[in-house]
């Protein structure tokens, strides 16, 4: 049950015998907020309001609405925890059933990545990333974003220190998903059109190879120790297992009928036991058993859940929920909804991001 503080200045209490007034509830529920300890908060890409919720997953409470940008999509922290990231694009939305030749022109000067620091609450500027960036990764030491931009077919290195593009490679058509290995040495970019991987050394500066994987890939996820790798393929209503070290399909997790069934995103726990699916309009989350590669059960969390996080202790799962405008809770343990969290117009990603 959510724990309410109530505060009253010296100076306040000094003046309640003229009359002093309460602040009102809203700024009362925020400084409440602010001057509470916390172990963590929720931060949620709005893809069409162009900003970020920032929640508190005690109390369920949107503490602030951040102005981002233009359709913010991707997003994930710095290495220190000290900074998040937001892939901001410029180009308008499309998708199934969208006469493309009736949208407006891009608007380049739109697209980037914001970067917003945690302990000020704002966004500080705004970094290149190419065209059309919809999602990307941080290297383990932070010096570097690796950004997938659509449109272009191609893979981006922002230097962080500079902001600029330092270096562009073209891959598989329509690329969205980016994973760094987790030794840092590799970074894997999936590729929708194509239905490829496409596998970058950066160090090397080159693409080492790519392998198809299914229909419409769009996310990875790696086993802690790198051998094996997790990929979704949407119109195949499966997810892939992928030897990593080789590079190749070994086999797939049917989830259901494909175009019922569209899987989306794929989320690893810290401990590799369990593999989380969110699958978009089929409007449920999907949990995995690793070490037999077999559903263990799926949930109903509402209208296209495309983005999903986990709690810094793995105990809790947010599912991003586009046409509902909210952000589900799932207990973990019991696989159930437990709460409905309000966000911005089309929530597209979430982040659990713990404070130290």
């Amino acid at each position: 049950m959510p724990r309410f503080h109530y505060l009253i200045s010296a100076a306040c209490f000094a003046a309640l015998l003229g009359g002093c007034s309460s602040p009102p509830p809203a700024r009362q529920a925020e400084q409440n907020a602010a001057e509470k300890p916390w172990t963590y908060r929720l931060y949620v890409s709005n893809e069409v309001s162009g900003n970020m919720s920032v929640i508190d997953p005690e109390t369920y409470q949107v503490l602030a609405t951040i102005p981002l940008g233009k359709r913010p999509r991707g997003i994930h922290p710095s290495p220190d925890r000290k900074t998040i990231y937001v892939a901001l694009s410029g180009s308008p939305i499309g998708g199934p059933n969208v006469d493309e030749s009736t949208l407006p022109p891009p608007d380049k000067t739109a697209d980037g990545i914001a970067v917003f620091d945690v302990a000020q609450n704002k966004v500080v500027r705004t970094l290149k990333a190419g065209s059309d960036p919809e999602n990307f990764d941080v290297s383990r030491d932070g010096s570097q974003i690796f950004i997938s931009n659509e449109d272009e077919s191609a893979v981006s290195i922002v230097d962080v220190a500079s902001g600029a593009v330092v270096k562009s490679f073209k891959l598989g058509a329509q690329p969205e998903g980016v994973k760094v290995s987790p030794d840092g040495k590799l970074v894997w970019v999936t590729s929708e059109e194509t239905g490829t991987v496409s596998v970058l050394d950066p160090v090397a500066g080159k693409i080492l190879k790519s392998f198809k994987v299914g229909h419409r890939p769009r996310s990875v996820a790696f086993m802690p120790d790198g051998k094996k790798a997790y990929v979704n393929a949407e119109n195949d209503g499966t997810v892939v297992i992928v030897d990593a070290v080789r590079g190749k399909m070994t086999g797939t997790i049917p989830l259901g009928k494909p175009g019922l069934v569209k899987p989306m995103a794929v989320l690893m726990s810290p401990d590799g036991s369990r593999l989380f699916v969110s699958t978009g309009r089929g409007h449920d989350v999907f949990t995995i058993d690793t070490a037999t590669n077999k559903v263990l059960g799926s949930v109903n969390v509402g209208q296209r859940p495309w983005g999903i996080g986990l709690s810094p202790d793995a105990k809790t799962l947010y599912s991003a929920n586009g046409p509902s405008n909210d952000i589900s809770v799932i207990d973990v343990a019991s696989n159930a909804v437990v709460k409905k969290i309000p966000a911005g117009s089309s929530p597209w990603g979430v982040i659990a991001l713990e404070h130290y």
